[in-house]
């Protein structure tokens, strides 16, 4: 499927022989240290049509880029793409109230409880309408690590601070109540760009939806920065791109 929406960079398609069609490459950026050479009045937020385009070409150009809220910067490590007549996407029940923001226009937040527990954060894609969404599976803290650590209950700088998706939501305060926020305004919680990018990606099947078809299970559609400790488990499932 292709976005209307003109987009300056495009990804390269890649085809892979697994019973998903295809994962395409994109540009990140390197890890970043808890100090960094970009500071925070460099970052720009990313406009709308950037991320009104196909959850699986938005998934991997989101690695690298930046989440903040209040004094807390978090970099995304790790992402799934979930998309329209996919079977592990929560379009596939329709609108719902629970739902309703996944069909929304891309570039908002649509954040969910799983198991009672954890709050969710994924990016909304393509139009609306569609129903699509990116989940951040990990990201790598920027600053804001008292807060992260108060938030999380957890006293570490070490990787489990925010190798899972329930962990990043928890470490940026989110509640259901950020869905439909978009990420484009200022203030609230934002998505940022920073400046530099490489081509490192890993590639792997996404994680916990078993439920699924089995295209749909094994389909590569999660990504992550490569050579970095924050990321989530299974590891051994990402493969370079």
């Amino acid at each position: 499927e292709e976005s209307e929406t003109n987009v300056t960079t495009r990804v390269v398609l890649r085809t892979r022989k697994t019973n998903c069609s295809k994962t395409r490459a994109a540009r990140v950026r390197p890890d970043y240290p808890l100090t960094r050479t970009t500071s925070e009045s460099e970052m720009k937020l990313m406009p709308p049509e950037f991320f009104q385009i196909d959850a699986l070409d938005l998934a991997p150009r989101l690695l690298g880029k930046f989440m903040r809220r209040d004094n807390v910067v978090l970099r995304i490590t790790e992402v799934e793409a979930y998309r329209p007549n996919d079977s592990a996407c929560h379009g596939r029940f329709g609108v719902t109230p629970r739902t309703a923001p996944v069909f929304g226009p891309g570039g908002h937040a649509y954040v969910y409880l799983c198991y009672g527990l954890h709050m969710m954060l994924n990016i909304v894609a393509d139009k609306e309408g569609v129903g699509a969404a990116v989940l951040i599976r990990s990201c790598s803290p920027v600053s804001g690590m008292e807060t992260i650590q108060e938030r999380r209950g957890l006293k570490t700088d070490k990787p489990v601070l925010l190798n899972g998706p329930g962990k990043v939501g928890q470490a940026l305060g989110l509640s259901t109540e950020w869905s439909h926020h978009p990420l484009y305004s200022p203030g609230g919680l934002e998505l940022l760009d920073g400046g530099e990018d490489v081509e490192k990606v890993m590639v792997g099947p996404r994680v916990g939806i078993d439920y699924a078809l089995p295209e749909h299970v094994n389909a590569l559609w999660r990504f992550a920065v490569a050579d970095t400790p924050w990321i989530s488990a299974p590891k051994n499932t990402l493969k370079p791109l």
